[in-house]
């Protein structure tokens, strides 16, 4: 049975995050003080979610992680959108991500309601020491995200 709830970031395994961050010193930075939220197969973690508070109205999806064995089950949307209900609870008014300017995270965002706000020229390139490709592509410039999480235009 999948179960989802808040959990301490100590919880999570780095090496689950690292599935979705390959910087392991950007993970251990925006791991403290963070919201986590788990996706738990029967009882094993099937997947995490990390936010970040930005300001009092503001919480950035810092890592969102499925284990390579569940992905591509539904795992990942159902966490994010129980995430997502949690949060609308709260006196946050939006969630902002950061992703590539291409790959099925992009569709995987805005399926689940979040519009593109901005682009960060060279993001990729100026703030990690390894190019990341996907399907052969590196990725250079970054799309910030917005959901907002009341009913009001931000």
């Amino acid at each position: 049975m999948l179960t989802f709830s808040q959990i301490a970031p100590e919880l999570i395994p780095l090496s689950l995050l690292l599935e979705a961050d390959p910087d392991e010193q950007k993970i251990r930075t925006y791991l403290s003080n963070s919201f986590c939220f788990a996706a738990t197969q029967d009882i094993n973690l099937a997947g995490a979610c990390v936010f970040k508070e930005q300001s009092s109205q503001c919480i950035e999806l810092m890592n969102i992680a499925v284990v390579p064995s569940h992905q591509a089950l539904g795992i990942g949307s159902k966490l994010l959108a129980f995430a997502i209900s949690e949060l609308k609870q709260s006196d946050f008014l939006r969630i902002e991500v950061g992703t590539g300017t291409f790959g099925h995270q992009l569709g995987f965002y805005q399926k689940l309601g979040f519009r593109v706000d901005s682009i960060i020229k060279n993001h990729f390139l100026d703030n990690y020491s390894k190019p990341i490709f996907e399907n052969g592509i590196q990725h250079k410039d970054m799309l910030r995200l917005v959901l907002c999480l009341q009913d009001r235009k931000i």
